[in-house]
């Protein structure tokens, strides 16, 4: 019994020992105290910081936190913090305008950056064109938090204390030079409805940007009956100031009135990086003529049934500008036939006129009254293209058919019975001789 008991104590003994030894081998775990030391925010544009004007970029924007802790206690008693003082917390960033520039993008969360950590953030920046080229500097605002201290109360717990910042960076950023059109003068040549023409224009490079390897087009504006049939003109070199003279030849519709009609020009180029750029475009009004056109302007002919006229018809150039090579036709139709339904009118001023002569036929029996011929004229405009007029009508009055002695039935009769005597006359004198 007593040895049990002595056992006993003795492995008593034995693990108090074990925890003795354990106590003053194992370290005592330390906390970490910082004396001072806080965010220090920065930012730039990553990559270039030069855009062009005319366009839509997107910014890439990175914000720096180069802040440091300068000092730090430790110590067994001294609780461990969750945050250090240098984190800027809850980052937001937002970037503002400039005179002729917008920034279509919200401010954006960024969230937390440590000391010696980045976040990017980017912001869709819009350049108007003609925006002038120099540096304009954006405002970026800057909006966090971070730990300005941490009192620890007893030997388990700490105060935090946060202190909320706001700042603002401003970023440079470089609108490049952009060669910008300016159209000095504009003037068109034999320009009409329904016709082929040239657009002459005087255009300025008004912009700061030297071009090289300039070409100016002119496009259609949206549903303008005005289209470009040759839309480029290779200048070279274009070097601001300079002014250049353009011929571009364009067709109107023949759906056109005579008015002025939007066309859109702009320029092609390589910038002085050798990058090909497209100025902002430009509209302008084209000048077109009225349509040209005839008109029959003689008196209505009058044919009597069953005989052969020659009609005389006098047209009129009705249009804008002048004609060539003009040609009339008279489309005969029942109850008249025409062997000859073509006239040469030749070459036409506007408000001039010309007689055009055309031999028809009217069948006997034909009803009296007025009737409209279809006739048109054809002719080259002043590009040589050959073009068609609207149909006018000829108005021919068939009057009832004369005594029996103007049909030719008759006629025919009469000389088969001239014909006739004249032989047995003849006949009879060869006898008696």
């Amino acid at each position: 019994m007593q040895t049990s008991v002595s056992l006993r104590a003795a492995v008593g003994c034995a693990v108090a020992a074990l925890l003795i030894a354990a106590v003053i081998v194992s370290p005592v775990a330390a906390g970490a105290k910082y004396t001072s030391g806080g965010p220090v925010l920065s930012a730039s544009i990553a990559g270039s910081n030069e855009v062009p004007a005319g366009q839509t970029v997107p910014l890439n924007v990175v914000v720096q936190n180069s802040g440091l802790i300068d000092s730090k206690m430790v110590g067994t008693t001294i609780v461990e913090r969750t945050d250090l003082p240098n984190t800027a917390k809850s980052l937001t960033v937002g970037l503002g305008g400039a005179s002729g520039i917008a920034v279509e993008s919200d401010p954006q969360m960024v969230g937390d950056i440590p000391g010696g950590a980045a976040a990017p953030a980017t912001f869709m920046v819009r350049i108007p064109s003609g925006t002038p080229a120099g540096t304009y500097t954006l405002p970026l605002a800057l909006t966090y938090t971070h730990l300005a201290s941490a009192e620890q109360i007893g030997g388990d717990s700490i105060n935090y204390q946060y202190r909320e910042v706001r700042e603002t960076i401003p970023l440079a950023l470089t609108v490049k030079p952009e060669a910008v059109l300016e159209v000095v003068n504009v003037t068109t040549e034999s320009l009409n409805v329904g016709t082929e023409g040239y657009l002459n224009l005087t255009v300025k490079n008004a912009g700061a940007e030297p071009a090289t390897n300039a070409i100016v087009r002119v496009a259609r504006n949206g549903q303008s009956p005005v289209t470009p049939v040759d839309s480029s003109v290779f200048v070279g070199a274009f070097a601001p100031g300079q002014t250049v003279h353009l011929r571009y030849r364009v067709a109107v519709s023949s759906e056109a009135g005579a008015q002025s009609y939007p066309l859109d020009i702009m320029v092609s180029y390589d910038d002085t990086d050798g990058i090909n750029r497209t100025g902002r475009p430009v509209t302008i009004g084209v000048p077109v003529g009225g349509k040209i056109g005839f008109a029959v302007v003689s008196a209505p002919a009058s044919v009597a049934a069953g005989e052969k006229a020659v009609l005389e018809v006098v047209y009129r150039n009705t249009g804008a500008a002048p004609v060539a090579a003009a040609q009339a036709r008279l489309s005969a139709v029942d109850p008249f036939t025409s062997s000859d339904d073509t006239a040469f009118l030749g070459d036409m001023e506007p408000g001039e006129e010309k007689a055009a002569r055309f031999e028809v036929s009217v069948d006997a029996g034909a009803t009296a009254k007025e009737y409209g011929l279809d006739s048109e004229v054809r002719y080259r405009d002043a590009l040589d293209n050959s073009q068609i007029s609207d149909t006018m009508k000829v108005s021919v009055t068939v009057t009832p058919g004369g005594s029996l002695l103007g049909s030719p039935l008759v006629l025919a009769l009469i000389a088969a019975l001239l014909i006739g005597g004249g032989y047995v006359v003849y006949r009879r004198r060869k006898g008696s001789a």
